[in-house]
């Protein structure tokens, strides 16, 4: 008969025991139908299986979520289960991509009304091999605000994404549920982070470094209450000032590094060094994956990595996201719009792509795209590929692109076919 233990362990398996299920292979038949049927058990053969590091060709069998077997050998599963098979043909297979910078309502709404973007469908996020999420809000915290930015996430979720949030956004003070950033973090399970607070930008608030600091000791201590990530996450703008806030934030006050996220930090070369340096004392950065122009003083994302990972500096420290949704506008010496295009989720695998093309083991990009932004975010079971970890995973085809997007155990592209759309997505494209 099925243990009742081993069903505790699958009906939870968000607790993430290192140890799931290496013996479900050898369950007695008389496992019924409704159990079987319950943890939708999936069975993937013949993955080249990145996690991030490569573990060769393997056999996986996901259920509830999360992957609860992981081997060379497969041995023969009872025939009372039932069990979906997907040959992957020795594809490679990594982890679902977390994008930490998403406008999950839509960006925009610097040139009026009509330049807000609209919000991102979720099959614009498998389809790219995203299954992680995290959104907020960026210049417009005011026509749009954090009640529809959390019942975006929550619609996400319900949609098969797994999907948080940062509470606030570009202006301080920020704008909140409860009252106070802190009471957010604690009280609101999907958010976990505080922004994006914008600073060196002519749309921001102006913070002072009294204000910033402030935001900053909310967030790490509600990370403490809470075990959440705890984070501030920085917009960085154009201006000259950089990172000179957070400097001083991190000589006056006692506040960890790790709580300082700055992202956009490859928008300006000097910009990007300054977000270099800050490393060493234990920051994380983040690279956007917008398009750069021939002669631009500015970084590809897939330029900044590779002279990151080429400076020695700590390879867990560096994170790249997509800005999906979000407006990319270009403004004049007035701060007038002057042209705008919008953030890409796609612009995530592409980036990877093009490191891996330019020289760069598989292994040693994905962290940037998986592992460290699961950890920076806390995020236990994300980022990697091992018994015990969420079933997020993507399978790649000869050319890099998602040929197979599994999102919490659930097969959302298949053969490169999306399967599974948002409630109002065309699903003819």
């Amino acid at each position: 008969m099925v243990d009742a233990e081993l069903c505790d362990r699958v009906i939870s398996c968000g607790s993430r025991g290192s140890h799931v299920l290496p013996r479900l292979i050898r369950l007695d038949a008389a496992v019924t139908g409704r159990h079987a049927a319950w943890m939708n058990l999936l069975l993937l053969r013949n993955a080249q299986v990145y996690a991030p590091e490569p573990l060769g060709l393997q056999h996986l069998l996901l259920g509830g979520g999360c992957i609860l077997w992981m081997g060379a050998q497969l041995a023969d599963l009872p025939a009372a289960l039932s069990v979906e098979t997907i040959d992957l043909q020795g594809r490679r297979l990594i982890p679902g991509l977390i994008d930490a910078h998403v406008h999950a309502t839509g960006g925009g709404g610097e040139a009026g009304f009509r330049t807000r973007v609209p919000p991102q469908g979720i099959s614009r996020f498998t389809r790219a091999g995203i299954t992680t999420v995290v959104g907020l809000l960026g210049t417009d915290d005011v026509a749009r605000g954090p009640r529809d930015l959390l019942a975006t996430v929550y619609a996400l979720r319900e949609e098969g994404l797994s999907a948080l949030a940062f509470t606030g956004g570009y202006h301080v003070p920020p704008q909140t549920l409860t009252g106070s950033v802190r009471g957010d973090l604690v009280f609101i399970e999907a958010l976990i982070g505080i922004g994006e607070v914008a600073i060196s930008d002519h749309r921001s608030s102006q913070p002072t470094l009294d204000e910033l600091m402030r935001l900053a000791a909310d967030a790490h201590v509600a990370g403490l209450m809470t075990g959440k990530a705890g984070v501030l996450h920085l917009h960085l703008g154009d201006g000259l000032r950089g990172l000179d806030l957070v400097r001083q934030a991190l000589e006056k006050s006692e506040l960890p590094p790790r709580v300082f996220h700055p992202t956009h930090v490859n928008r300006r070369k000097g910009l990007f060094d300054e977000a270099l340096a800050l490393t060493a004392g234990g920051c994380t950065i983040d690279l956007t994956a917008f398009p750069v122009e021939e002669g631009e003083d500015a970084w590809s994302a897939a330029d900044a990595l590779l002279r990151y990972l080429d400076s020695g500096a700590h390879a867990e420290r560096i994170t790249v996201s997509s800005d999906a949704g979000g407006c990319l506008p270009t403004f004049d010496a007035n701060g007038h719009v002057c042209k705008m295009g919008v953030g890409e989720s796609g612009a995530l695998l592409d980036t990877l792509n093009e490191v891996v093309a330019r020289g760069v083991p598989l292994e040693r990009a994905l962290p940037s795209f998986t592992q460290n932004p699961a950890r920076l975010l806390r995020l236990a079971a994300k980022g990697y590929i091992g018994v015990g970890a969420d079933a997020d995973l993507v399978a790649l085809d000869s050319a890099g692109a998602a040929h197979d997007v599994i999102a919490r155990g659930v097969v959302h592209v298949r053969d490169g076919r999306i399967k599974h759309h948002g409630m109002f997505e065309d699903a003819s494209t």
